[in-house]
């Protein structure tokens, strides 16, 4: 571009973050802050009620090392759960990694956030390369045999669900964004709502009912409510009482 007198504000002549790339060329798929957010809301909103919190681990862009021979072949899912395994009841009891021959249980679900530089190895479009480590998709399906494998796609609010089905992932055919898991009692779907104060789609657990689970911060709105209702019906009975000439505080001593 050549130079303007005066000369333009860098905003305007500087590549932005849409002109940069955010992945690096060796390891796409690297977080960005929708990375950050997602699996966080995943894990809030995750509460089976066939299965307690302290019986099940949820893995958000850890390591995932699952072959002995290869000990040093990883993948790296978004966001995966594990049923029937322990969490950590001590900060240093907490996983650098999961290592599948030490815990002795493969996830049982695994989702990956499409990224455009990772959109073909999420889909199971690439082939292994000669004297490479298999794929994500290999690994998911022939190497660990998830049962569940789910992509989700926010640039073109597309869920795309894979059941496991004999020796092969299938696509599971969905009338709208959402799909429900019977082991779980809980269902995934796309919700379109703020997160974080930030407006979008994103992907949360609903119940047998159909609600979304809510999220800690709302939980706690939740609470706030319920006091505040408990604290008016006090309030008008204690306006009752004293109509008809009886001091709601003489009653609390008894």
């Amino acid at each position: 571009m050549y130079q303007t007198d005066p000369p333009l504000p860098p905003s305007e002549v500087l590549p932005t973050m849409y002109d940069l790339p955010s992945e690096d060329p060796e390891e796409p798929g690297l977080p960005d802050e929708f990375h950050d957010f997602q699996p966080q809301l995943l894990r809030e909103t995750c509460q089976p009620p066939t299965y307690p919190t302290g019986e099940m681990f949820i893995g958000t862009d850890l390591n995932l090392y699952y072959d002995a021979r290869n000990r040093l072949w990883h993948k790296r899912p978004d966001w995966f759960l594990v049923l029937g395994v322990s969490r950590a009841q001590q900060q240093q009891e907490m996983r650098l990694s999961y290592v599948v021959w030490q815990e002795a249980v493969a996830p049982f679900l695994v989702v990956e956030l499409l990224s455009p530089g990772t959109e073909a190895e999420d889909l199971g479009q690439t082939l292994r390369d000669a004297n490479k480590p298999p794929t994500k998709w290999q690994v998911y399906e022939q190497n660990l045999r998830i049962p569940y494998y789910v992509v989700f796609d926010r640039y073109q609010n597309l869920l795309r669900v894979f059941e496991l089905t004999g020796m092969r992932y299938q696509a599971v055919a969905i009338a709208e964004p959402k799909f429900w898991f019977e082991e779980l009692q809980l269902g995934l779907g796309v919700w379109q709502g703020q997160y974080q104060e930030t407006e979008g789609l994103w992907l949360r657990w609903y119940d047998v009912a159909g609600n979304w689970i809510p999220t800690f911060e709302e939980r706690a709105e939740q609470e706030r409510q319920r006091a505040e209702q408990e604290r008016q019906r006090a309030e008008r009975l204690a306006q009752r009482l004293r109509a008809i000439g009886v001091d709601p505080d003489t009653l609390e001593s008894f």
